[in-house]
């Protein structure tokens, strides 16, 4: 018996085994690839109970309909291994859980499995990304403050902690623990996320924009999702900067074509793209590339956060496949589970407002996605994430002359985005067109471009 990087003890089978666990413990919390070097130590470890499981995980974050069955082999591998102890058994019965489709069970069983032992990050890291899909804020918090104290001065916690922090609006203790994290550990990059979080909430752009160019030679080395997630957060300062030439860069240099068959590289380079177009951005081609790898995918109703995104992606690009997830979102839609009421009440009108605005039908848009935005958290997704949703109501708003009803979104955005130069652009439209002149001029001069 021996102990990863935080303490937890593990059963050794093998002397590569600490490394192996090192690298997926490590490589995990830190978004470097060298948490992939599991899979093949679970092929030569096979009596490892904790690596096979390990491995299953892996497999399950590739968030995709084929996950469980990748996963299947290797969480049988870690039942049938002939030592294990109870954190180990507890942590295959969490794999299996998750990889049943069982996710309230599985968020049960991390929350009593972090309440004994609270050095396991993993578990914690697990807990935080269950609560994220299902837009549980509170939950996320809690489940990273479950570290403290016991791991209180391990690198990572206090991002996770930051993390859920701001997923509360609890942004001056989110602050906080983030920059506390960096003092730990300046190249967590999960830390630099929640402060990009927390800057663009507060309308601190011009601050956060400078702040994640400080950061980015720390992303060298991180995996695709964490290093092209960064300069996604980063393009969002430029956008609201009207840096179009360098939203452009970001997108063709760091966003889009590092792992082009992953889901949160797709969903990040469609939602890029799709704020790009709603600021005026010309987008040229690039829609075509993506939408191509999205529908590769097939009927892919895995999350609902991502479905939306593939299937407005697939819109856009008038991709035949366009039909086929719609069909397959109503199905789900009526489907008996967990998530049932979600995908019916949320995801389904909101696909139908997105896939509508992608074909020129805006009063549908207006309706169905409007019909869906007051529950939209429960898709999961970060605020900023989610915010791309109500950038496309704004935009329907506008396109059916809804002045009024698009002045008071937009001010109310202004709140937390004072300069931004597409939102002041488009306050300027909406009081020229509704008499008000001098209130036009005044958002003309807020944004200069």
């Amino acid at each position: 018996m021996t102990s990863d990087r935080f303490g937890n003890a593990f059963t050794e089978t093998a002397p590569t085994d600490a490394a192996a666990i090192d690298d997926f413990v490590h490589g995990f919390l830190a978004y470097q690839p060298k948490a992939a070097n599991i899979l093949a130590a679970a092929e030569n470890t096979p009596s490892s109970a904790l690596i096979n499981v390990y491995a299953g995980m892996l497999w399950m974050f590739l968030e995709a309909p084929v996950a469980p069955d990748k996963a299947a082999p290797y969480l049988a591998r870690a039942q049938n291994a002939e030592t294990a102890n109870p954190r180990e058994r507890s942590t295959l019965k969490i794999a299996q859980t998750w990889a049943s489709g069982n996710v309230p069970e599985t968020m049960r069983l991390c929350e009593t499995h972090a309440d004994k032992y609270p050095r396991d990050l993993v578990i914690i890291k697990l807990a935080q990304y269950l609560y994220f899909n299902a837009g549980d804020a509170p939950s996320m918090l809690r489940a990273g403050l479950k570290a403290i104290p016991a791991a209180q001065n391990e690198p990572f916690v206090h991002g996770m902690i930051a993390f859920g922090y701001e997923q509360c609006h609890q942004l001056e203790q989110a602050e906080a623990s983030a920059r506390l994290a960096i003092e730990i550990e300046p190249t967590d990059a999960w830390a630099h996320h929640a402060i990009a979080h927390v800057m663009l909430t507060q309308g601190r752009v011009i601050e956060g924009a400078a702040f994640m160019e400080k950061m980015a030679p720390r992303w060298e080395g991180l995996n695709s999702f964490m290093y092209s997630h960064n300069w996604w957060h980063l393009a969002l300062f430029y956008i609201s900067m009207g840096k179009h030439d360098e939203v452009r860069q970001a997108y063709d240099s760091h966003v889009w074509g590092l792992e082009k068959t992953f889901a949160q590289d797709q969903i990040g380079a469609a939602s890029l793209l799709a704020r790009m177009e709603l600021a005026g951005i010309d987008v040229q081609d690039r829609w075509k590339d993506v939408a191509d790898h999205i529908a590769l995918r097939g009927a892919d109703t895995t999350l609902p956060f991502l479905t939306m995104q593939y299937l407005y992606a697939l819109g856009r690009s008038n991709d035949p496949m366009a039909d086929t997830l719609i069909s397959a979102i109503k199905q789900k839609a009526s489907a008996p589970s967990f998530e049932q009421d979600v995908w019916r009440n949320v995801a389904l009108p909101a696909c139908e407002g997105l896939l509508a605005y992608t074909r020129g039908d805006f009063e549908t848009t207006v309706r169905a996605l409007g019909n869906a935005l007051p529950r939209m958290a429960e898709i999961g997704g970060s605020h900023a994430q989610r915010d791309l949703f109500e950038q496309v109501h704004l935009d329907a708003l506008m396109k059916t002359d809804r002045l009024a009803q698009a002045q008071q979104v937009l001010e109310m955005r202004r709140t937390f985005d004072p300069d931004g130069v597409p939102l002041n652009e488009m306050l300027a439209q909406v009081y020229e067109k509704t008499g008000l002149p001098d209130l036009a001029d005044q958002a003309r001069q807020r944004a200069p471009h």
